[in-house]
């Protein structure tokens, strides 16, 4: 009945907004907190009445604040209106910039590195979508890791390894959802010794494209590999985490967005590759094995 069908929009409706309304009462005594004033004088320092702030902060507070004041919290203590309101999950920054950084000490992970593990475990029950720059990283081996920062002064290979396998160890034991998109013609790319790979020594190839048909065949579906075609689509590097985050590699650096819009279109770009993909996951290894058995034959170089 349509009626029925009203209350239970209606209920939706307020549901909603109570829970907006606890995010927001939270995150601005966050922000209350971080300012390291009393209330009184927080409420001077950004123009707000004590009265109208002690009502914003009541539990039995029913009402949203009003565009002015949102707007006037925001300004003067540079957080955005989407963090506090819940539509940005990952604090009052709606994105940052991640420089990579080493780590000298020995059994350490750069703190790049610890950031985005620490992601990873924060999305397990979520889907975890990802655009790799090269290889996806928990299928690489160690040699092609060494291969691949040969040149790179500010990252130690064990570092990455140690990462990769924390990766893989995340899709093997902890029910991770991940699904990862690349174009075919970098993996072809690859096992031909192509590009950056020219150098690379033929036994490493193969010894890649063995663990690649192993693995995507072992992990799948809690991994699933779709490879869209070059000619027809294009993709940065990504890693798109629940939806919570999406940080994207721009080379020695990260773009971590937080906006809940902007995750929302990443996924939705990601989604687009997936449809577009000309190689689906559960033929990856068999792919990878063609691959295999053509550098066998080729000439060694």
């Amino acid at each position: 009945m349509w009626w029925e069908r009203h209350i239970c929009d209606v209920y939706a409706a307020q549901m909603e907004r109570r829970s907006m309304l606890t995010t927001f009462r939270t995150r601005l005594g966050e922000v209350i907190t971080a300012s390291g004033l009393n209330r009184s004088q927080f409420a001077v320092a950004t123009d707000l009445d004590r009265s109208t702030l002690s009502q914003l902060l009541a539990p039995t507070n029913r009402r949203l604040p009003r565009v002015d004041t949102l707007v006037g919290l925001a300004e003067h203590r540079q957080v955005s209106i989407d963090w506090l309101l819940g539509l940005t999950h990952g604090g009052p920054m709606g994105a940052e910039l991640m420089r990579e950084q080493a780590s000298f000490e020995l059994d350490a992970l750069a703190p790049n590195d610890e950031r985005l593990i620490q992601w990873y475990h924060e999305a397990v029950g979520y889907k975890v979508r990802y655009v790799p720059s090269s290889l996806p990283d928990l299928l690489k081996t160690p040699a092609v890791i060494r291969h691949e920062l040969s040149g790179y002064a500010a990252t130690r290979p064990e570092q990455k390894i140690e990462t990769a396998g924390v990766r893989l160890a995340w899709t093997q034991d902890h029910g991770g959802d991940l699904e990862c998109c690349s174009s075919r013609q970098s993996l072809e790319g690859f096992a031909r010794g192509e590009g950056m790979w020219r150098t690379m020594p033929r036994r490493d190839r193969l010894e890649q494209l063995e663990q690649i048909a192993t693995l995507t065949d072992e992990l799948y579906p809690g991994f699933r590999w779709f490879l869209f075609d070059a000619v027809a689509r294009y993709a940065v590097p990504v890693t798109v985490f629940g939806q919570q985050r999406a940080a994207l590699y721009l080379g020695q650096m990260y773009l971590v967005l937080t906006s809940a819009e902007h995750v929302r279109t990443l996924t939705g770009q990601f989604e687009d590759l997936v449809r577009a993909a000309v190689v689906q996951p559960p033929d990856v290894p068999a792919l990878a094995r063609s691959l295999l058995d053509e550098a066998v034959r080729s000439r060694p170089g």
